[in-house]
């Protein structure tokens, strides 16, 4: 988005550990945008830093030439002012467009409790001045401009914003979502006929539930998310009832990052002690009848008769890995299901790894195995690219033969067997024992694919039997496994929070 609204970028690399997947994602996405790169080594100043070596690094991965390469140190300020002198002598300005219609790019925005959502632009062409009309293109609402400023970095007030110049526009816009991110502001009297490229609606891609340990914080979990989404337009929420867990809400969120941030967010600032479901993506399911849905909790998904196949979404993954540790990634990369594109030995220390992979399938551990086997050293950067079929089935967890929606996942069918296995072990161990048998079994459709059984707590009822008949010893066990089959018909198991947060940890 802040690439849009540039006529150049600073290419930031570290002088110690040089070019890491996501400085390549980067570096692409400002080509893409035709900006002029300025490449800076930062860090001179440890030990390790390496600036020649990293030099080269980039001029043969990336292809950049490093003539105007800048040496700096943001901790002791070393080349700073001459990195300041680079931008004005390198970064060109921008374009003198004063004379045509309003164009102004919507990069970010903010809620402010008093002057509602607080909108920063790039004005490409016109000016917008206090006092006149705008227009929203996507939304199509007209607003009255009450203030216009730059950041100093202090807010600054102006009467207006030329074309160049970046800066907020507040006109009382009441909510987050009315002002999207990549939408184009133009004069309300006289709008511009061409919108700026590369506006595109934010999609949540990773949704989980969450619900209140307590079920009397039920409304302040939903006053926090409520808060929390005005100042973040990408986050989604609605109401959803479990079984297992009560009232809570199916949340979406850009990525598994995002979802932890809100998270940590909810219980730091709001005091809430939550229990969050596993994480899935969005499905796309064909029923028989020819319609398609979009699936993103697998509570809710058809029955097995109606669906036709699934679809699941698919990442184009680059990793960056040390030389001595590709066999080690390309071994857990072919046990998610990757698909190998490409190899690229970029020096003789470092290679580029390229991998189509199912987006499930580095939801869980997939970062921690990364880093786990590459001793921290390999770096992954991803997109989405497109959904495929696969085989995939929903794996039920039934507890004393209720299904506990809550734990239920979509897992390929290939791996089901293990997954259902693993899952019913480790619920063994987490949930407590109760005075009669707890049967825990995993399931696809009708068939147990596992079982385990949690045992019961049992006095021992013949103690003080020291001989005598057998038939008395027999009717006391008897008695008692009576009264066992009653308790378990009314008895009600208490799940803990651990049981939800393993299906995240199956080994």
């Amino acid at each position: 988005r802040s690439l849009s609204a540039c006529e150049g970028a600073l290419l930031v690399v570290d002088a110690a550990q040089g070019v890491q997947a996501q400085t390549l994602a980067n570096v692409y996405l400002a080509l893409d945008q035709n900006l002029e790169i300025l490449p800076v080594l930062n860090k001179v100043d440890l030990p390790n830093a390496d600036p020649e070596r990293i030099t080269k690094q980039i001029e043969d991965i990336i292809g950049l030439p490093m003539d105007n390469a800048q040496l700096v140190s943001a901790k002791t300020g070393l080349g700073v002012d001459d990195l300041l002198e680079a931008i004005v002598k390198y970064i060109p300005p921008p374009k003198e467009l004063i004379n045509e219609p309003l164009r102004a790019l919507v990069f970010d925005s903010w809620f402010n409790n008093y002057q509602g959502t607080v909108v920063l632009v790039r004005v490409v062409s016109g000016r917008i001045v206090v006092g006149e009309k705008i227009k929203f293109f996507h939304t199509g609402k007209h607003y009255e401009v009450l203030q216009v400023g730059v950041f100093t970095p202090r807010p600054v007030l102006q009467n207006s914003l030329e074309t160049g110049e970046v800066g907020f526009v507040i006109a009382g816009i009441k909510e987050i979502r009315d002002a999207k991110i990549g939408d184009t502001i133009t004069d309300a009297e006289n709008p511009a006929k061409e919108i700026l490229p590369g506006f595109r609606e934010i999609k949540p891609i990773v949704f989980c539930g969450i619900y209140t340990i307590q079920p009397n914080q039920y409304e302040v979990l939903k006053d926090s998310l409520e808060k929390l989404r005005l100042n973040d337009s990408a986050f989604q929420f609605e109401p959803e009832t479990s079984q297992a867990l009560g009232f809570g809400f199916r949340c979406g969120f850009l990525g598994l990052l995002h979802m932890e941030i809100v998270q940590e967010r909810l219980e730091r600032e709001y005091n809430l002690e939550l229990i969050s479901t596993s994480p899935t993506v969005a499905y796309k399911v064909y029923l028989t009848d020819g319609s398609v849905v979009t699936m993103d909790n697998p509570s809710k998904m058809p029955a097995e008769g109606r669906i036709d196949h699934l679809e699941e979404p698919y990442i184009n993954a680059t990793i960056h890995v040390p030389t001595e540790f590709v066999g080690n990634v390309i071994g857990l990369c072919e046990e998610r299901r990757g698909i190998q594109k490409k190899i690229d030995y970029v020096t003789p220390e470092r290679v580029m790894l390229h991998y189509e992979l199912p987006f499930p399938e580095i939801m869980f551990d997939f970062y921690d195995k990364l880093k786990s086997f590459t001793k921290g050293y390999a770096s992954v950067d991803y997109e989405l690219m497109d959904f495929r079929p696969s085989n995939l089935v929903k794996l039920n967890v039934l507890i004393n033969g209720d299904p506990v929606d809550a734990l239920s996942i979509i897992v390929h069918r290939e791996k089901s067997y293990y997954r259902g296995r693993a899952l019913v072990t480790k619920l063994r161990e987490i949930i407590p024992r109760q005075q009669y048998e707890v049967a825990l079994q995993a399931t696809i459709g009708t068939k147990i694919i596992a079982r385990e059984t949690v045992k019961a707590l049992r006095k021992d009822v013949i103690a003080k039997c020291y001989g005598g008949d057998i038939t008395r010893k027999r009717k006391l066990l008897e008695k008692q496994k009576e009264g066992k089959k009653r308790m378990k018909q009314v008895g009600h198991i208490e799940i803990p929070q651990e049981a939800f947060l393993a299906v995240l940890k199956i080994e």
